[in-house]
């Protein structure tokens, strides 16, 4: 009898440990970047599964970024920027990352202007440097910024898409995750050496802290299942 309950015990413990979602699992704190970088402050962006890092120098007014997200198919793309007017993907000056033609990542700059098509252009920020990378199925914009003096706080937009036709971002869809990927970003708290300083625009009015949130949910988890394990061992005895 007891054999036969520790057998359901365990069998129940593995059906939980592969029902654990990937984007809960994975939190921007347990990011590391090539070469020794580092950032002030990150987040994880409230959809798409996407992650931003980033530090903000209020002195020279510069912001430094690295943006991950997985694209939506493996030729698809992925991309960050900051809208000067609000949250709202028209508008925006963005960084599009994707594999060009040979295969070789490669970071460019748009402005958005239309939902149809998009056309590569300098952006109103000078952008000081980009790059971008890909590895295990996700891609990395990394750019400095240089926004106007006394900056505050930006308009964010992010997004991923599907596909790369003749070196132009195609279309991306407009399921509820790509519509409210969008947000303020709180370049004040970044200032201050706090991390999550991110609210969306679906939110607004709540702290930007709620997008860390699933860093606490990755210890709680942790917790439970070294607790189940416990017990587990206890039965064992039995």
């Amino acid at each position: 009898m007891a054999s036969h309950f520790v057998n359901l015990f365990f069998t129940f413990l593995l059906v939980l440990l592969f029902h654990i979602s990937p984007s809960t699992s994975l939190t921007c704190s347990s990011q590391t970047f090539s070469s020794n970088t580092r950032f002030t402050n990150c987040t994880d962006l409230p959809s798409l599964k996407s992650f931003l890092h980033w530090t903000f120098d209020p002195a020279k007014s510069t912001l430094s970024v690295a943006f991950l997200a997985s694209p939506a198919s493996p030729d698809g793309w992925i991309a960050w920027g900051i809208n000067p007017v609000a949250p709202a993907m028209i508008g925006t000056q963005s960084l599009i990352a994707f594999k060009d033609s040979k295969g070789v990542m490669t970071v460019k700059t748009y402005n958005l202007t239309s939902y149809k098509s998009i056309t590569e252009s300098k952006l109103m920020y000078n952008v000081v440097d980009s790059k971008a990378e890909s590895a295990d199925g996700m891609m990395k914009i990394f750019a400095t910024l240089e926004l106007p003096a006394n900056t505050k706080t930006v308009n964010q937009v992010w997004q991923v898409g599907s596909a790369v036709t003749d070196g132009r971002p195609a279309i991306h869809k407009f399921e509820p995750d790509n519509l409210k990927s969008k947000g303020i970003l709180d370049l004040a708290t970044s200032a201050d050496n706090k991390t999550n300083a991110t609210s969306s625009s679906a939110s607004a009015g709540q702290s930007g802290n709620e997008t860390g949130g699933s860093s606490t949910i990755l210890k709680t988890g942790t917790n439970f299942f070294a607790f189940l394990f416990f017990i587990g061992v206890l039965l064992l005895q039995l």
